[in-house]
């Protein structure tokens, strides 16, 4: 059977995905949330003409030569604004923020003023309007400014809180299960017997969902038998889950019976086995409502895996509009050589070169299960199937890893 090109098997897993219901959480609670509606301001922003700047409030048409006297007839602070409306000859002593007072149409700044008891003496010609910022400056009540979809940064949050929003509707957070699989593994801290290895994979895999959003449970490591891979399953689907994350066990060894514990337990298959390097075993399906994605057990195999299908998988499920990650490009620091019928994604450490380009460098060693150059790679090189040698200085189609 040919095996699944990766664009493809990305299509499949993104076929069955939709947003998850939206809700309404307070504003302290929605940064890095995804919007589910529009938002629109409640409120204008400034509400009224406000003073840029500490001085006077005048009517310019009252200054057509300097210096002038003009009489002090009051003060206006931010939220103190004055009572009655600034007449000829007189000034308003203003404060940034401050509200414009009725009649003026003018700031003088204070530096340009001179105040001699109840009057001010304006040193220099002002420019009419000038240091006031319009009501509706910064937006106006009705208009549309944080868009369905949007990923909420800080500055998001700032913008909704101007716009006078206590709540935001946002998308539930997908809820994940990872699953482990394998008689061979132990948890950190624990020595190893003999066969075993440390269980690692599951931790970078949980931060890349936690980075998206995904609130995560972690069902431990399952031994290799059907009856306790089933009862895992069967935890998960009471968990009521958006996604079980299964690692290790999918491939075709006696003693890979994650494959046989989902179909038990009515699993549609989607496809199994893609046309990619690090990630050839690579498992979809769907188990009722839940999403099912088997990644490799080789712990890099199921990092990149999981950047590369479960990462959009979730942007998705969060409703997030930019849900498959646009690769960058940078230049070749070493020759490649010709690359066969699967995709290929080189993990690699980005540099500048003399002239400030970007300059991505495999490194020479791209065993699967070597975790220390995985941690230490700033992208992955992606290399199409059928690729010809590429020499060093050639361009290349990079996806940089996240921090």
């Amino acid at each position: 059977m040919a095996l699944l090109p990766v664009a493809d098997a990305l299509q499949r897993i993104l076929a069955q995905a939709n947003a998850l219901p939206a809700e309404r959480v307070p504003i302290t609670e929605a940064h890095r949330r995804v919007l589910a509606e529009d938002l629109r301001s409640l409120r204008s922003q400034p509400p009224a003409d406000v003073s840029a700047m500490d001085g006077y409030a005048i009517r310019a048409e009252d200054v057509t030569s300097v210096p002038i006297d003009l009489t002090v007839a009051g003060e206006v602070a931010a939220g103190r604004p004055f009572d009655g409306a600034v007449k000829a000859g007189q000034a308003v002593r203003i404060f940034t923020g401050g509200e414009v007072p009725a009649g003026a149409d003018t700031i003088v700044v204070q530096e340009q003023t001179r105040r001699e008891g109840d009057s001010v003496i304006i040193a220099k010609l002002p420019e009419k309007g000038r240091h006031i910022r319009r009501a509706g400056l910064d937006f106006s009540e009705g208009e549309t400014l944080l868009a369905r979809g949007r990923l909420l940064t800080g500055r998001d949050i700032s913008l909704a809180a101007a716009m006078n929003h206590p709540f935001l509707p946002v998308y539930r957070k997908p809820r994940i299960a990872l699953l482990a699989t394998g008689d061979e593994l132990v948890l950190p801290g624990r020595k190893p017997g003999p066969g075993q290895i440390v269980y690692s994979n599951g931790y970078s895999v949980a931060a890349l969902a936690r980075q998206e959003g995904a609130e995560v449970t972690d069902l431990g490591i399952a031994r290799d038998r059907i009856d306790d891979t089933v009862r895992a399953i069967q935890d998960a689907r009471m968990r009521r889950v958006d996604v079980l994350v299964t690692m290790g066990g999918a491939s075709v060894g006696d003693y890979d019976v994650v494959q046989q514990a989902l179909t038990a337990e009515g699993m549609a298959l989607s496809f199994w086995k893609i046309a990619m390097r690090p990630g050839r075993p690579l498992m979809h399906g769907r188990l009722g409502p839940i999403h099912v994605l088997g990644l490799p057990g080789n712990p890099v195999s199921a990092f990149v895996c999981a950047y590369l299908f479960l990462v959009p998988l979730l942007r998705t499920l969060t409703g997030r509009t930019d849900a498959i990650a646009q690769p960058d490009h940078a230049l070749l620091g070493s020759d490649l050589s010709e690359n066969d019928e699967r995709e290929d994604y080189l993990r690699a450490k980005l540099s500048r070169s003399s002239r400030g380009a970007l300059v991505a460098t495999a490194f020479p060693v791209q065993d699967s299960s070597m975790t220390r150059f995985l941690a230490e790679a700033d992208c992955l090189i992606v290399r199409e199937a059928h690729a010809p040698k590429a020499l060093a200085g050639s361009p290349c189609a990079i996806m940089k890893l996240p921090l």
